[in-house]
């Protein structure tokens, strides 16, 4: 009925959307109780996209109930916020949500601060999803993204500690920032992110004394979720191409210890491995190619999208030894760290790089056809490497 409606809206007004009453009222009141043709054809457009998104849900449902791969697909979202503009400002942007209630900066309440940007969306979005790989329960998890890319990563005692860890990695970047956390903000963790400015902050929660320190600071964005999104949970990606659209499952891989191929004469050590645990799950989220160097439970440099791995694994090195000037440290940071790479290294010269910078065990998918030279560099290093068999390419 409501298509047939809509077919005829020269003669038909129809109304989907209780959001149009008070403009329908409004034009019954101009037009003497009668309806314009342009008008008309405004809410056949609301109809036409409501019958289509219903159909665009039921269909998908089925497809992943199916389990198939459909010869049409459909997309379908609601308005949420009309942008400014895009990425740039000639470009016109919009937001829509796609009604599922998986926590993340979709379903975020805005406490304060100026209406979200495509970039801020962009980058809040990203920084959510990694800060979400880390289990309140084993403790604080701070995430600083900018341009969609972590440029600090830590997990510690505290929250406040856990940021400060992170905002170490890499200062500059940091400065405007996106910050998402794994806990309720508090005070003395609002206190230090004050400090420098930064963009938006997102966290399950807030306290009152963190709001109110935040209330300061006007531009500030303050988003709180409820929670943190699954991880694990079964989702698509979508991306435009020329023509077209390229659909494919969220990366949701996952690795545990006991996944790991010790492919190395020495085995991590105990920290080793929980630092590599925590390098791999930090490059799942970092542009390809990525490297990043971890050393106690925090990043201490990152290499992202390069179109050289080694190039990756020297940027990271170089931005962690201008931190050390930074902080007075005669070290490097990347001294006695780990290493994680999202794919095979394809020669040995990154590990050799990443030997060089400091480190002393890697973590990498394996899989390349010179597996055994980079392994005998490693052995001649007297580093420890672990294989997972699995990758996490992100273009």
């Amino acid at each position: 009925m409501i298509r047939a409606a809509a077919k005829n809206h020269g003669f038909v007004a129809v109304v989907t959307d209780t959001g149009d009453y008070d403009a329908l009222l409004q034009e019954l009141d101009a037009n003497a109780g009668a309806t314009g043709y342009r008008f008309r054809q405004k809410l056949a457009l609301n109809a036409y996209a409501r019958t289509a998104a219903y159909d665009a849900a039921v269909s998908n449902w089925l497809a992943t109930t199916l389990d198939v791969t459909p010869r049409r697909t459909a997309v379908a979202g609601t308005l949420a916020q009309t942008l400014r503009y895009g990425e740039n400002p000639h470009q016109s942007a919009a937001f829509y949500t796609d009604g599922q209630a998986r926590a993340g900066v979709a379903t975020a309440v805005q406490h304060q601060g100026k209406e979200l940007s495509y970039n801020n969306i962009n980058d809040t979005d990203a920084a959510v999803e990694l800060v979400a790989e880390f289990d309140p329960k084993n403790g604080p998890a701070c995430v600083i993204v900018k341009h969609a890319n972590p440029c600090g990563v830590s997990q510690a005692a505290s929250l406040v500690e856990a940021y400060q860890a992170a905002f170490q990695c890499d200062q500059t970047s940091a400065f405007g920032g996106i910050i998402a956390l794994n806990q309720t903000l508090d005070g003395p963790t609002a206190t230090e992110i004050c400090k420098i400015f930064t963009e938006v902050v997102i966290a399950p929660n807030a306290d009152e004394e963190a709001k109110q320190i935040f209330a300061q600071k006007k531009n500030l964005r303050l988003l709180t979720m409820g929670a943190l999104p699954d991880v694990t949970a079964a989702s698509q990606t979508i991306r435009q191409v020329s023509g077209g659209y390229l659909v494919q499952d969220k990366d949701t891989g996952q690795i545990l210890p006991s996944d790991l191929k010790v492919v190395t004469k020495r085995a991590p050590t105990a920290q080793e491995l929980q630092d590599l645990l925590f390098a791999w799950k930090v490059a799942k989220h970092v542009k390809s190619n990525a490297i990043v160097y971890v050393k106690d439970g925090a990043t201490v440099g990152i290499g992202a999208g390069q179109m050289s791995r080694v190039d990756s694994t020297r940027i990271a090195a170089r931005k962690a030894q201008d931190m050390a000037e930074v902080l007075g440290l005669e070290a490097p940071l990347t001294q006695g760290s780990v290493v994680a790479s999202d794919a095979f290294f394809p020669f040995a010269d990154g590990l050799i790089t990443a030997f060089e910078a400091g480190a002393t065990a890697l973590i990498q998918p394996g899989g390349s056809m010179r597996d055994d030279e980079v392994i005998a560099a490693a052995d001649a290093a007297g580093l420890a490497m672990v294989f997972t068999g699995m990758r996490h390419f992100r273009h």
